[in-house]
């Protein structure tokens, strides 16, 4: 359900949202309601876990409240069945003695984690950001929870050096930047303290100042404590009135077993629609549109599938190493973080069937179905790698184990690659092939759709014997620069016949003026506004686990080595030997790209 959402800051709505009087259906737990309203209002439904109400930014003129039994038998002016019954703004104010104005409600953002790298070069860059944008309610107010001791100067001193203004706006950057900077608070606490999360909540309530609050939690913390944090935050510093939501950083887990432990006990203090667990690549632009390019664009539809796609290539690349990061990543690997969430959560997209709708259920239903097709990882269809120090141009570059915060004897993987297959009618037989590393020979994220050779193509012997060199290719690079390329066949100018391979090219860079936004930016106006649709739900998170968690049990059981590449490769010549065996050549490998 929108909430909040600023008709200057996005130009569509979600199917929670009236727009432009039409008929639209609203859910909550066993409640709907079909209404037709030209203007705002506010809405109040019961909560499915307690006595509170929920407050819901509508249009105009109407407001709807839940019907009693002795309601719902009365005729004509009521509604059956347990929907909602209608009341004037007016009326409710009487009854209520509650202010219908739209500044009565406030959102309260507390960072958990507030000094973290993550907080400081992320989350409050990206709060900015939509406040510089005017994507926030006019009541707004954030505070940084952790525990380091801080004064409210102190943590906007920090905050302040890592915010940026918008490219076409820079002219009242400073303006703005200290308005903002006013409504950050910090509170000093502990993660398993419920007295302390009690001290934060009578600061919040005190900036609410009586309005309908609204509270979201985002916990930049380690996993090992997200479960205290959500605790103490749900027991001491939930909304008394309004709506409560927090959202969660990946890791989700370990393993199957780590995960549903999680999940269970998240479940003990939220609902499941209160948890918002994040993949920050799903706020990607390119992977957002996915599905318009897909299912928007008559001449792609059809390709879509077994008969005309011959591969699908997931590719993500780093130029660099864990850089300080070694003891985290050691306790996880590249599979785990990388491949297992961020790039199966775009072949999920990428390959999961037309939706009923754009309702976030609708669109998570159609990826959980992806997933649960997919057919079990095998260990001989992934390979693993781990970067060795290299010297190139009186540089030289460490080895992962040259990292102090890892075991020299570590088998963790900077590099995997592996064939993933979905068992179903549309994608039988098509070979999903997934690589991530570090320390590779450059950086991007790219989805490549390698299309299948003409038959009988009349013009095989102008491309000599590699007919791969001549297929069709679909690019889309997710980043850097931003861009959708489709590779042609053409005919070079000239009075001979010899043929030219060559790029259809949308830059985004190019094309579009305006910046594109951080991913942070849209995930957190959507967990704002309710929107869930870009967020992981358990039974997706569970489907994810249990395609990876065997192979990484194996891996781990077995002590697989992995291969050594050196620093700022191609990555192990076992992911060439990996693709080739289902007649694949990466596509990142052409030295056009």
């Amino acid at each position: 359900m929108a909430a909040f959402s600023a008709t200057h800051c996005r130009s569509y709505s979600y199917s929670a949202s009236i727009n432009g009087g039409q008929t639209q259906r609203f859910a909550s737990s066993s409640s709907f309601l079909r209404l037709s309203a030209p203007a705002k209002a506010k809405v109040f439904l019961q909560s499915p876990r307690n006595s509170q109400q929920t407050a819901i930014l509508m249009q105009d003129g109407v407001v709807a409240t839940e019907l009693t039994h002795e309601e719902i038998e009365t005729p004509k002016e009521k509604l059956k069945d347990g929907l909602l019954s209608f009341t004037s703004a007016k009326e409710w104010d009487v009854k209520t003695g509650f202010d219908g104005n739209e500044n009565e409600s406030s959102v309260s953002i507390t960072v958990v984690g507030a000094s973290g790298d993550l907080a400081k070069k992320k989350i409050f860059p990206a709060l900015f950001a939509l406040y510089y944008e005017d994507c926030l309610p006019k009541h707004f107010t954030i505070y940084g929870y952790a525990r380091s001791k801080m004064t409210d100067a102190e943590l906007r001193n920090m905050v302040s050096k890592t915010l940026t203004c918008r490219i076409d706006k820079r002219e009242n950057c400073s303006e703005k930047m200290d308005q903002f900077l006013k409504r950050c608070f910090y509170h000093s606490g502990q993660y398993d303290s419920e007295d302390n999360f009690s001290q934060l909540d009578k600061k919040l309530k005190k900036h609410e100042g009586g309005r309908v609050s609204n509270r979201l939690f985002y916990l930049s913390i380690p996993p090992n404590i997200f479960t205290e944090a959500v605790k103490c935050a749900s027991l001491s510093a939930s909304s008394y009135n309004g709506w409560t939501r927090v959202i969660v950083e990946k890791p989700f887990g370990r393993d199957s077993e780590s995960s549903a432990a999680l999940t269970k006990t998240l479940k003990q203090y939220l609902a499941e629609d209160q948890i918002f667990r994040i993949d920050h690549y799903l706020g990607k632009e390119l992977v957002e549109n996915l599905s318009v390019l897909w299912f928007a664009n008559l001449i792609f539809e059809p390709l879509w599938s077994r008969r005309y796609i011959r591969n699908v290539q997931l590719i993500f690349s780093e130029d660099f190493g864990t850089e300080g990061r070694g003891g985290y990543f050691d306790n996880y690997g590249i599979i785990r973080d990388i491949m297992q969430n961020h790039l199966l959560q775009i072949l999920a997209l990428f390959a999961m069937e037309t939706p009923v709708s754009l309702d976030a259920e609708d669109i998570r239903n159609e990826k959980v179905k992806v997933l649960r097709s997919m057919r079990p990882l095998r260990l001989e269809d992934v390979v693993v790698g781990q970067y060795k120090s290299r010297s190139r141009g009186g540089v030289t570059y460490p080895s992962y184990t040259d990292d102090k915060t890892v075991p020299k004897d570590s088998l963790t993987p900077t590099f995997a690659a592996a064939a993933l297959f979905i068992d179903n009618a549309r994608w039988d037989g098509v070979p999903f092939l997934m690589k991530a590393g570090k320390a590779l020979h450059d950086r991007r994220a790219e989805i490549r759709v390698q299309f299948r050779h003409v038959p009988g193509n009349l013009y095989n012997r102008n491309f000599g014997t590699d007919l791969d060199r001549a297929t069709n290719e679909l690019v889309i690079r997710v980043q850097p620069g931003e861009a959708i390329f489709l590779k042609i066949n053409n005919k070079v100018p000239g009075l001979g016949m010899r043929l030219d391979r060559s790029n259809l090219n949308l830059h985004y860079a190019a094309r579009y003026s305006k910046e594109i936004p951080d991913a942070y930016e849209r995930l957190l106006l959507d967990a704002i506004e309710g929107e869930r649709r870009l967020f992981i739900r358990s039974d997706e998170l569970d489907a994810a686990w249990a395609l990876f968690t065997p192979v990484l049990a194996e891996l781990e059981e077995k002590k697989i080595i992995p291969e050594s590449y050196p620093y700022g490769s191609r990555g192990p010549v076992g992911a060439h030997y990996l693709a080739a065996r289902y007649n694949v050549r990466w596509g990142d490998l052409d030295i056009e790209q």
